[in-house]
């Protein structure tokens, strides 16, 4: 028997959504394919829809297809016969029988290993590399993909039959900027659980500009990405005070800031052939309207040379003109910039303008 995933956290119409169409495909013993951005959950749907299915009992058995390269993929799901007096090896195929075996990244299959595997799929029939003999398995397999398969399909990189046979149901994970209400409770069950493995007492949350901080990002790292700042940040709170007695009131989202970043020196690619629409931060809610971008001499402008100065005198107008639209939301002001909320609250702070 394989052992029992976490229960999934969540309560976003959406994400609730989702879990009812796993309990729906669970009880149905054909294969699924799973779909959604890097850092969705997609191996946590893929043993749900193990454990609610009347395989559960049986192994559930994960393969990243990503991680290997073709011989080794072929060796790894369906073993290998060898003539030289080695001993033969079995695959994941023959490991999972009766069970379920869920192949993430399926679109690392190369061509070749995506007809052996049709074949398994289909036949519940393989042959291991170098034997002749064709194995009968009873496995149920369920795919993971971050990309377009039927796109790929229609560019030639991708089989049709095994696409059609794997996408018997398709279940698309939601990405986190799709799952709002889902966000703090995440956050709180990862900031909890990161505190236990420290050894402390307990988790004091967030304050309320954090979790306002949390609610207004785009997460493009979907769950992973917010389990990784929420971890960071535990633990550089508790390294400051092991009790955790205070909700945590400053979170560094990029562990990559700093005076010594490092920077590529190869060019921006260049952006002037994209849509307008592309060009806009993922998830940005700021309106349609071009920013009017103030000239940097006015009459407001300082009486001074200073470069320094002068620029700060510019960004002072640029925050004033967004808090001025968008009537003080600073979420929306950050937006307006092509900020982040963190971002922009540092040039708040850096003009001694921080509630």
């Amino acid at each position: 028997m394989a052992t029992l995933p976490p229960q999934p956290i969540g309560q976003s119409d959406s994400f609730m959504s989702l879990m009812d169409k796993v309990s729906d495909t669970a009880a149905l013993d054909k294969p699924a394919l799973v779909t959604g951005e890097h850092g969705t959950g997609k191996e946590m749907v893929a043993s749900r829809l193990h454990f609610l299915s009347p395989r559960w009992e049986q192994v559930f058995i994960s393969v990243n297809c990503a991680a290997f390269t073709d011989q080794a993929l072929d060796e790894e799901l369906f073993g290998q016969s060898f003539l030289d007096g080695r001993d033969d090896t079995n695959g994941r195929f023959y490991h999972a029988d009766g069970g379920t075996l869920f192949l993430d990244n399926i679109e690392y299959v190369s061509p070749r290993l995506q007809e052996k595997l049709m074949r398994a799929v289909e036949y519940g029939q393989y042959e291991a590399r170098g034997e002749a003999q064709t194995q009968d398995v009873d496995v149920r397999v369920i795919a993971a993909t971050s990309m377009d398969l039927p796109a790929a399909v229609a560019r030639g990189e991708f089989r049709g039959d095994l696409l059609y046979r794997l996408a018997f149901d398709v279940l698309a994970v939601p990405p986190l900027r799709s799952r709002k209400d889902d966000i703090l409770p995440l956050a709180e069950h990862f900031g909890r659980k990161m505190a236990a493995d420290l050894g402390a007492d307990r988790f004091p949350g967030f304050t309320a500009e954090m979790a306002e901080l949390l609610l207004t990002q785009t997460w493009l790292g979907n769950v992973r990405e917010l389990k990784s700042v929420v971890e960071r940040n535990t633990a550089k709170a508790w390294l400051l005070d092991e009790t955790l007695s205070t909700p945590l009131s400053d979170l560094q989202l990029d562990p990559f800031e700093g005076p010594h970043r490092l920077r590529s020196s190869r060019p921006l690619p260049n952006t002037s052939s994209l849509p307008p629409q592309n060009l806009r931060r993922a998830g940005s809610s700021a309106p349609e309207t071009p920013p009017v971008q103030p000239e940097l001499e006015t009459e407001n402008a300082p009486e001074t040379n200073s470069l320094e100065a002068r620029v700060m005198a510019f960004e002072r107008r640029l925050i004033d003109e967004a808090m001025t639209r968008h009537k003080n939301h600073q979420g929306r002001a950050a937006d307006y910039l092509e900020l982040t909320y963190h971002q922009f609250r540092g040039l708040l702070r850096k003009h001694d303008l921080k509630k």
